[in-house]
C-alpha cells in the first residue's frame, strides 16, 4: 500500500515524476510556477528546478524564470517571465530614457510588459519625482511602483485578469480609463514597423494598449531593437499617431525609416538619455 502512496510523500520515480511535469506543463494555458508544482508532486522546489532543467535540455519543456511553459504554443505570445530576461541591459536604458520624460505633478499611463515595467523601475529610482499619478493596468508594474508611495499614486485600472502577462483587459478596463486625463502613456508591444506602426501579437492587450493610449495627451512606444521591423496580428498605433520612441540595442538602418516618417527616436544608449521634453540631454 505505501507504493500506491508514493506521489504523496514525494517518493515518485524521477522518470515519472518528470513525465506528470510535462503534462502539468502541457495542460496549461501559460507559466506553471516551481511551488506550483513542488506542491502537486509531493516535493521539493530544488528537485523540481533539477527536473526542469534535465526537460529543458531535453526540449520536453521550456524553462523561464519561475516555472516552465509548454513548447511549441500555438500562439506566439510569449510569458512575461520569459521576456524579462532577455535586453535587459537595453530595457534598464530605455526605462531611465523614458523616466527622464516625466516631471513631477504629471500623470502617467504605463503599458503591460517587461519594457514598460523597466520604466516603471526608473521613475522609482527618481527621488526628485514627486507627486505623480501612475495609472496602470500591469499587477508587475503596480507592485514595482509601490516602493514609491506616497511619493507616487498608484492606479490600477481594474479589469480581467490575463496570467501570461500579468495584465487586466476588457472587460471591465474601461470603467477607469475614460475618467483619466494623462499627460503621457509608455506603450510596449511586440512589433515596430512603418506600414502597420506598433502592434502586438494578442488581440486583448492590442484592445487595451489602444484604450490606455486613448486617455494620454502624449504617446511614447518603449520598445528594444528586436521589436523594429516585425508586424503582429494587432494594430495598436500608427505611426502618425505615435510621438516618440524610445529604443536601445538598435541599428542605425532600422532606425531610419521610422525618423523618416516623422516620428522622433531616442536610441537610450547612444543618446546619453533623454531630458523631461523628450530632447537629448547635454547635461
Amino acid at each position: 500500500m505505501r507504493d500506491d502512496l508514493s506521489f504523496l510523500d514525494g517518493s515518485l520515480p524521477a522518470p515519472l515524476r518528470q513525465d506528470r511535469i510535462v503534462s502539468i506543463v502541457e495542460g496549461a494555458p501559460g507559466l506553471v510556477r516551481t511551488a506550483s508544482l513542488a506542491a502537486a508532486l509531493g516535493t521539493s522546489e530544488v528537485t523540481v528546478r533539477q527536473d526542469l532543467a534535465l526537460l529543458d535540455q531535453e526540449a520536453r519543456i521550456r524553462r523561464v524564470r519561475g516555472g516552465a511553459v509548454r513548447r511549441g504554443a500555438g500562439s506566439p505570445e510569449r510569458p512575461f517571465e520569459e521576456t524579462a530576461v532577455e535586453h535587459q541591459v537595453a530595457k534598464a536604458a530605455i526605462g531611465r530614457a523614458a523616466a527622464a520624460m516625466v516631471r513631477s505633478g504629471e500623470c502617467v499611463v504605463l503599458d503591460v510588459g517587461t519594457t514598460p515595467a523597466a520604466v516603471a523601475s526608473a521613475l522609482v529610482a527618481r527621488e526628485d519625482l514627486t507627486d505623480l499619478t501612475v495609472v496602470t493596468n500591469s499587477l508587475t508594474t503596480a507592485l514595482a511602483l509601490e516602493p514609491a508611495v506616497p511619493r507616487f499614486t498608484v492606479v490600477v485600472t481594474g479589469g480581467t485578469l490575463r496570467p501570461l502577462q500579468h495584465s487586466l483587459v476588457a472587460p471591465f478596463l474601461g470603467a477607469v480609463l475614460p475618467m483619466i486625463a494623462a499627460d503621457v502613456v509608455f506603450l510596449g508591444g511586440t512589433g515596430l514597423d512603418v506600414e502597420h506602426g506598433l502592434t502586438n501579437v494578442n488581440l486583448p492587450e492590442t484592445e487595451a494598449k489602444r484604450m490606455l493610449a486613448d486617455a494620454a495627451r502624449r504617446t511614447v512606444v518603449v520598445a528594444d531593437g528586436s521589436k523594429f521591423g516585425r508586424a503582429h496580428l494587432g494594430v495598436v498605433r500608427p505611426l502618425e499617431d505615435i510621438d516618440v520612441v524610445v529604443t536601445a540595442e538598435v541599428t542605425a538602418d532600422a532606425v531610419a525609416p521610422i525618423r523618416a516618417a516623422g516620428v522622433r527616436v531616442i536610441v537610450a544608449d547612444e543618446d546619453g538619455g533623454a531630458a523631461p521634453d523628450g530632447r537629448k540631454s547635454h547635461a
